[in-house]
């Protein structure tokens, strides 16, 4: 272990002192830019910078597939939670137990939930204590988020485990005045409310801002067969500051809360249940420039702490059923090494410190025992991106994680990206390599095993983009992942199926508890699909759209389900959009949705149909600084399931007010 963390030590030491430069010098910014953050490079195709790649970069630079939602397109979109918006982009799918607030997995490419890494400036969010260990999207709204970015494809060289499927990168607003606001407001269907406002400013010293939101919905049945609703409150809060303490030295400090309540119900129907789930994350980060601003420096501290318990008030002791507490804790180091416009160099130091208490109480007055559990991963990367000619850009990269259950694990990746005509035609490919590592309650829980190994993925993937200017836009991206070792829920037999004795395996670890099934690498996958999107506008006029096929297939040898697509993953999702933008203030489109029909388990027969969702949105400029809104959705009032047994919202409307100033 030592020794291959020394000779990777001595290969990110040699990237930052590589041979000269392939051009000329420039003249370095005086910035210290985190994760999160975006500016503008001059020279940048319509100033588009992807930060999801941990420092910003041209968009036609980028080897891999990113989508790019800015202010406008969200606030088009008038989006209640993220997933709402992440829906509208090419290869996501979804499910929800209900409505908002209720168990959501978000999917791309056809990886399964938990293997998307969640970033909300900067801060890396996921709950130890979950099944899969990552993030849970229900508890998570829009807020004040004004940029979103979809990294597709295994990310594990720069963002570590579970970034098999993608990274989901947000920022909030960034003020632009020395001092100014901003509110939402909107009300509609289901006695629903939703609010936010937000206020900051920007100086020579500092910039700040500080949001607040609260939303709260009477919704619907969780279940199918219900009659009474299930209702969702949320409050949360988030806020930045950054202090210039020195040309080239600034301190930022990042914060986010949210606290909600929801309603559910029981597999029979309805129940008085609720659910409540705390989340807060912390960031405090010094970043720093050296060698005459060449050598960016990054060193910070993140926490992000989980909460979850669930009541049962039908009880007549105890109303508490199970009782979670998730807690990470992340050192980073990163440096950014500029050796001039044709090469960069990013490479890091991490630690992260995984920690977990869960229990599920008795309706009792015997006091119950929180265990606690625990893993740590320590980890260096680095990544070498060159443009040898210009348009031509090539990366490369390499990751080593050593955890203290499975030992090492290392990945590598590469990509070019070419532009002939300064992004107006992109060309990319890309491989890419990530794991997963087996989360706590995979382990330690009653089902847990744990001697498991990291789940494995390959991917690569080819494409294509051409811009006529405002006029039309086009993109076609294919796209192959392979995936070993993922961990699925194994059963055991009964006594009768396998004698006398039962698998050791189907104990539970140190007792003679029988248990029914358990956590084990025993399954194969491979993904392989077809991305294209579109858009066009003429006049006032505009149209968008795009249509994914993807093909995520179980490849267990000698499994009866070999072949079969997975579980909650459409083979076929499309999306469209037109409309008219009308420069006196006034925006009006009708959307549509599609979702293919997908089997809703591993094994069984049972699938969820394909269905067709129809929206109508309109925006109007009322004054310079206030803007009304109102949009309907799932206007003919359509029935469908994205869970089996669970409902989905029918026909909504809503209607409101925002503003900035």
């Amino acid at each position: 272990m030592k020794q291959y963390l020394a000779t990777t030590a001595a290969t990110i030491a040699l990237l930052v002192s590589a041979s000269p430069a392939l051009a000329d010098t420039a003249a370095p910014n005086d910035t210290t830019t985190a994760p999160g953050d975006t500016e503008s490079t001059p020279g940048a195709a319509d100033n588009i910078l992807v930060s999801a790649l941990r420092t910003p970069v041209a968009i036609e630079r980028v080897s891999a597939t990113v989508t790019v939602l800015d202010e406008p397109a969200i606030v088009a979109l008038q989006p209640i939670a993220l997933t709402d918006a992440l829906l509208r982009t090419p290869g996501v799918s979804m499910s929800r137990n209900g409505g908002y607030g209720t168990t959501t997995s978000l999917r791309i490419r056809g990886a399964d939930a938990g293997e998307t890494v969640m970033v909300i400036d900067g801060m890396r969010l996921s709950d130890p204590s979950a099944t899969a260990g990552g993030y849970g999207f229900s508890n998570l709204l829009l807020d004040d988020v004004d940029r979103i970015e979809i990294l597709r494809g295994p990310q594990s060289i720069l963002w570590g485990s579970d970034a098999t499927g993608g990274v989901v990168n947000v920022r909030t607003r960034r003020p632009a005045e020395p001092l100014e606001g901003s509110f939402a407001v909107e009300a509609g269907t289901h006695d629903t409310v939703s609010a936010r406002a937000g206020v900051g400013g920007t100086s020579d010293l500092i910039d700040w801002r500080l949001s607040a939101s609260r939303f709260t919905t009477d919704g619907i049945s969780a279940r199918a067969n219900g009659t009474e609703a299930d209702g969702f409150q949320r409050s949360a809060a988030s806020g930045t500051v950054t202090v210039r303490v020195a040309p080239g030295v600034s301190l930022d400090l990042r914060g986010y809360w949210a606290d909600g309540k929801n309603d559910f119900d029981g597999t029979s129907g309805d129940t008085l249940a609720y659910g409540t789930t705390k989340e807060w994350s912390g960031y405090a980060g010094l970043n720093f420039a050296l060698l005459d601003g060449k050598l960016v420096n990054r060193v910070a501290v993140l926490q992000n702490v989980t909460d979850r318990e669930n009541f049962d008030p039908t009880r007549s002791i105890r109303a508490i059923t199970f009782d979670a507490h998730g807690r990470l804790r992340r050192y980073e180091y990163q440096g950014t090494y500029t050796f001039s416009d044709a090469i960069q160099a990013v490479f890091g130091a991490e630690r992260e410190e995984q920690r977990m208490t869960t229990a599920s109480p008795t309706n009792s007055a015997a006091p119950y025992t929180l265990t606690p559990y625990a893993v740590d991963m320590d980890s260096l990367y680095a990544e070498l991106r060159v443009s040898p000619v210009k348009g031509l850009t090539l990366d490369g990269g390499a990751r080593y994680d050593h955890q203290s259950r499975f030992g090492g694990q290392t990945v590598w990746s590469a990509g070019a990206a070419y532009t002939p005509n300064e992004g107006a035609t992109v060309l990319r490919a890309s491989y890419d390599e990530g794991f997963k590592a087996p989360s706590l309650y995979q382990m330690y829980s009653a089902y847990g095993t744990a001697d498991l190994a990291p789940q494995k993925a390959k991917g690569w993937e080819v494409g294509a983009e051409q811009n006529f200017g405002e006029a039309l836009r086009l993109t076609a991206t294919w796209f192959q992942r392979d995936t070993d070792n993922l961990i699925d829920f194994a059963y055991c037999p009964t006594a009768s199926d396998s004698g006398s004795t039962l698998p050791a395996a189907c104990y539970i670890p140190g007792t003679t508890t029988t248990r029914f099934g358990y956590y084990a690498n025993v399954k194969t996958a491979k993904a392989s699909g077809l991305e294209l999107a579109a858009s066009a506008k003429l006049g006032v006029l505009f149209a968008e759209g795009n249509y994914s096929w993807t093909r995520a297939e179980d490849r267990t040898e000698g499994a009866s389900t070999y072949g079969r697509q997975l579980q909650r993953v459409p083979r076929h999702m499309a999306n469209a959009e037109a409309g008219i933008d009308l420069p006196q203030g006034l925006r009006a489109s009708v959307a549509a949705r599609y979702s293919g029909e997908t089997f809703n388990a591993a094994t069984g027969t049972a699938k969820l149909d394909d269905y067709w969702l129809i929206d109508f949105r309109a925006q109007v400029r009322i004054k310079e600084n206030l803007m009304l809104q109102g949009r309907v959705e799932n206007l003919t009032d359509k029935d469908y399931q994205t869970a089996a047994g669970y409902s989905a919202l029918g026909r909504t409307v809503y209607v409101g007010v925002r503003s900035r100033f």
